[in-house]
């Protein structure tokens, strides 16, 4: 498995990682003993890095995964596999609103009281990398919660603090990276969503911020594996972002997609899922991608992108063409 430089931090982590979201719930029905096995051979086969979330099933997939490197006998942060979680803001909207308060949505007892409680799920000692999980641009002047993250950094609590940028607003995230509050972001980036390669992804790789790409897959439409008759369990968030007439239309930019790649690799490429990975891999300021893995098929055949080699310069300017510019959909 291939590894890249994790910014300021300067961990060696996989280039392909592994999204715990699916696995704590929200994606359909999941048996733990389905996620368990996932995550094993996912580790199995080298992958290093694992992002998770409180709000991920209240704590499931953060328990899961301690489960896991308890097994393997890893107790806390600074260990062989990097564990990142993200505190949800304690009230408000999401994304918050302009006029939310930082102070009220991450109070510094609420981050301290909720950072105790991934030290408890993920049965560690510190924690390698604590992400708010949503953010506004109208805090950046007067960034209260990132104060408490150092505080809790300079305490040994956790060993690096990042952001995972709102949907609306990714860019809100440049002006805290230039002035080095932190030492990792969270974007979506994929063939669709190409904004971030303007001015975000630029601005992380000369600050030496580490970057973790999710949505690599726009939610699993470039897999290639929806349809028409596609429906979505009521327990699916994917019931609500594809909606009404959006699968449709992403049914058809998903074709445009998959004629230009056959074209441009003159039918060399056929697995539209290795060539979604490999686009963001492109970048230069890219980490690592977290692809959702929720059973050891999805494992195997997402840890194994990491031996491909890169897109070739003619298909990765092709597929620039398909950006497309529609963040509203959150």
């Amino acid at each position: 498995m291939k590894t890249r430089r994790f910014g300021r931090l300067n961990w060696q982590v996989t280039e392909i990682g592994f999204g715990a979201w699916a696995i704590g719930g929200s994606w359909g029905p999941q048996k733990d003993q389905d996620s368990l096995d996932a995550l094993r051979r996912a580790l199995d086969l080298g992958v290093n890095f694992i992002d998770t979330a409180q709000g991920y099933g209240n704590g499931r997939s953060e328990k899961l995964i301690g489960q896991v490197l308890k097994e393997r006998g890893q107790r806390g942060g600074g260990g062989p596999i990097r564990v990142a979680t993200k505190i949800p803001p304690k009230k408000g909207e999401w994304p918050p609103f302009p006029e939310d308060v930082c102070q009220e949505c991450y109070p510094e007892k609420y981050l301290r009281e909720r950072v105790e409680w991934s030290l408890k799920n993920l049965n560690a000692e510190v924690l390698d990398l604590v992400q708010l999980h949503t953010w506004t641009r109208a805090w950046n002047r007067e960034p209260s919660a990132l104060g408490v993250l150092r505080k809790l950094k300079k305490e040994g609590k956790i060993l690096g603090m990042g952001v995972s940028t709102p949907e609306q607003d990714q860019n809100s995230l440049v002006g805290l990276m230039e002035h080095g509050w932190l030492d990792a972001v969270q974007v979506i980036y994929n063939i669709f969503e190409q904004e971030p390669a303007a001015e975000f992804l630029p601005v992380a790789l000369e600050k030496k911020v580490g970057v973790i790409v999710r949505v690599v897959f726009d939610e699993g439409s470039l897999t290639g594996k929806f349809t028409k008759k596609t429906a979505f369990p009521k327990d699916d968030f994917r019931r609500s972002y594809f909606a009404g007439e959006k699968l449709n239309k992403t049914l058809e930019r998903v074709e445009a997609v998959r004629k230009t790649v056959l074209k441009e690799s003159g039918g060399k490429e056929k697995n539209l899922p290795s060539v979604a990975v490999r686009f963001a891999l492109r970048h230069p300021a890219v980490s690592t991608v977290i692809t959702g893995i929720r059973n050891i098929d999805q494992a195997e055949k997402n840890v194994r992108v990491a031996d491909e080699p890169p897109l070739s310069d003619k298909l990765y300017k092709a597929l620039k063409k398909h950006n497309w510019r529609r963040a509203i959909w959150y």
